[in-house]
């Protein structure tokens, strides 16, 4: 086997039941409870706004450019699945448009990532209950030479993500979640969100915002009050 030349035709999955624990969940709360630091890096953003991507990291890693190794996964992931694409940052190719997304849409597959360029960005915007991320938008299509590897560890926007990985994006941006670590993540994500809509009822109904941490750090830090 060459080096960069992997394919590994399938992996162990999370049980669906704990991937639905994040049905709902915004990345924000979620990241809260993964001492903020989780999220990709803001450079993806998605391509239109429709809601929640939730499903279980397929992972692959291209070379700058080069999409033969899309083509082999899109036959390969499984209903549930977000392909998440490692292509360098590289964004003067793209590396899929409208065409590979309509079809990895009609396999059931949850969305896609890529740490790259895409093109047709109005078709992708436009595809209803599919979500795309991607770093960059352009013309230029991309090369099928390969090499690439699937299902292996890759990195997207700066975190490191592993094939069965819960993946969950909003329109604020993306998370992975290590299945050995969901079921308290999500235990403590929904801590958050009650804590939150209470906080948002007292606001709204009261029109206070009751904060003493803010006072208690200014003294802490020392700030001369006048």
């Amino acid at each position: 086997m060459s080096e960069g030349c992997k394919i590994i035709r399938d992996f162990r999955r999370p049980d669906p039941r704990l991937v639905a624990r994040f049905k709902g969940m915004p990345v924000a709360n979620i990241d809260d409870n993964m001492e903020r630091i989780a999220a990709v890096d803001a450079g993806i953003e998605p391509i239109g706004n429709k809601g929640q991507m939730l499903g279980t990291a397929f992972t692959i890693r291209v070379p700058q450019g080069d999409n033969l190794m899309f083509h082999v996964a899109m036959d390969m992931a499984k209903p549930g699945d977000v392909i998440l694409i490692d292509a360098g940052g590289f964004t003067e190719r793209a590396i899929f448009g409208e065409l590979m997304a309509t079809y990895c849409k009609s396999r059931g597959i949850a969305g896609i990532v890529c740490d790259g360029a895409i093109r047709d960005r109005e078709g992708l915007a436009a595809l209803e209950n599919f979500r795309v991320y991607a770093r960059a938008t352009t013309p230029n299509g991309p090369y099928k030479n390969g090499a690439g590897e699937i299902n292996v560890p890759i990195v997207i926007g700066g975190k490191v993500v592993h094939p069965g990985d819960i993946v969950v994006g909003d329109d604020d941006g993306i998370i992975f979640i290590d299945p050995a670590v969901a079921e308290e993540l999500a235990a403590a994500t929904k801590s958050v969100q009650r804590k939150e809509a209470d906080i948002m009822d007292h606001i709204l109904k009261e029109g206070t915002y009751i904060r003493p941490w803010v006072e208690e750090k200014i003294k802490e830090i020392g700030f001369e009050i006048i």
